[in-house]
């Protein structure tokens, strides 16, 4: 048995979770009522992650906070013949953002937002199948993007911002190990690993936002990829005849989150309803391969080898995109109702569908409300459905078969203080 290359994959997959189709679009609850389709009009504080040129067009002093409960759920299914299913532990998650801004003059708006585009996480079953490969993941990012619009006229306005990111990981799993160290008997309980690490790094994003005629307006935007290069730690116990060659230590690797472009358009279909339509690219290519860094361990007596140990391994993730679709129909000057679609494709390809962020092509349903309490008080709020379709892979194309299907309930709320 190698346990060099179990230690080495562990980390590998840890980080992965990181990278996996868990981006998190989720920044305000008007637009996720919209489906997201929020880039041609980004008429609130939350165009700093949408579109920062749509500041230009706010005046005076806007505050606007909230968050997203995120409900997933997940299983998986032992190909035939046991086809034994797994449900993943529940868990709970609650990414949020807080935006504000002010209008120096009626041209120039500048804002700061702070927001959680990648994380989530997962846990199975101590017990579980899979848990070699992961018992429990928690993926956190924090963007602090201060931004600026510029009005150029009364129908075209362009923004920019800055980031600094600041992301963290920690992650578990099971691995095999010897009752000795003669190495003649795998015991029949298993040992644990742990990895934690932190790291940060920077990115810039820019907009337009252009407006032909009242009832139309265009607008896209671009966020650059932001590479982090992590640093941490990974720990062993209960590793029985293998616990001195496995001392853990520190280690490090980098990993690039991948840019993303958004281009829509809105339409006044009728005076109190509009509707926008809008894609999104996302350039999961730059995550192609990953290569870790770790201390080694001793050489293992018995193939002269140490069971941790440095390794590259090949991703060849795809650049995907999404669809968006939604609407706002303002009922009078107090409420609004709202409505969206989304269509999401995943970037993993067959060969590297795991199980500590199983991802697979998306349809996303929204619906929301927002409710104008005074000139200066707003409150939105919004529940997602997210269906993923069903994944099933092969042991001739990924090393751990089984069916995946997942789906997640997302409950958002936030409320702004225009001054």
């Amino acid at each position: 048995m190698k346990l060099f290359a179990t230690v080495s994959l562990f980390i590998l997959y840890s980080v992965s979770a990181i990278a996996g189709g868990e981006q998190i679009n989720e920044h305000g609850a008007r637009a996720t009522g919209m489906g997201g389709a929020f880039a041609a009009q980004s008429s609130d504080a939350s165009a700093i992650y949408f579109n920062p040129a749509g500041l230009a067009f706010q005046p005076g002093i806007r505050l606007l906070g909230g968050t997203t409960l995120i409900f997933p759920s997940s299983s998986y299914t032992d190909p035939a013949p046991s086809t034994t299913k797994t449900n993943m532990v529940s868990q709970v998650f609650y990414p949020s953002n807080l935006y504000g801004t002010y209008s120096i003059n009626d041209k120039l708006v500048i804002g700061l937002g702070i927001f959680n585009p990648f994380g989530l996480g997962t846990e199975w079953p101590s017990h579980w199948p899979g848990r070699y490969l992961a018992i429990k993941a928690d993926i956190q990012t924090f963007f602090f993007n201060p931004s600026v619009g510029y009005k150029i006229n009364d129908q075209l306005s362009v923004g920019i911002g800055v980031s600094y990111v600041y992301s963290s990981v920690s992650l578990s799993q099971a691995t095999l190990t010897f009752t000795d160290s003669t190495e003649r008997s795998i015991s029949s309980t298993d040992g644990a690993v742990k990895l934690s690490g932190n790291g940060s790094g920077f990115n810039f994003d820019a907009g337009l936002l252009y407006k032909p005629f009242a009832k139309m307006s265009l607008g896209a935007s671009y966020r650059h990829s932001t590479k982090i290069a992590y640093s941490g730690t990974i720990s062993f116990s209960n590793m029985q005849g293998l616990t001195k060659y496995t001392p853990g230590g520190t280690g490090g690797t980098s990993l690039t989150f991948p840019s993303n472009i958004f281009a829509g358009i809105a339409y006044d279909v009728l005076p109190e309803l509009t509707l926008e339509a809008d894609y999104q690219g996302v350039g999961w290519s730059s995550y192609d391969k990953l290569a870790v860094n770790v201390s080694d361990g001793p050489p293992d007596p018995h193939t002269n080898l140490p069971r941790q140990t440095s390794i590259v391994q090949i991703k060849d993730w795809e650049n995907v995109y999404l669809i968006r679709f939604g609407g706002e129909y303002r009922y009078n000057d107090h409420l609004a109702f709202r409505a969206g679609y989304i269509f999401d494709k995943t970037p993993q390809p067959d060969k590297t569908v795991e199980p500590l962020l199983p991802d697979a092509d998306r349809n996303d349903f929204t619906i929301g409300i927002g409710y104008t309490m005074s000139h200066n008080v707003t409150v939105d709020a919004v529940y997602m459905l997210v269906l993923f379709n069903s994944r099933t892979e092969t042991l001739t194309v990924n090393p751990f078969p089984g069916t995946y299907k997942s789906s997640a309930n997302l409950f958002g709320v936030d409320v702004g203080y225009n001054f």
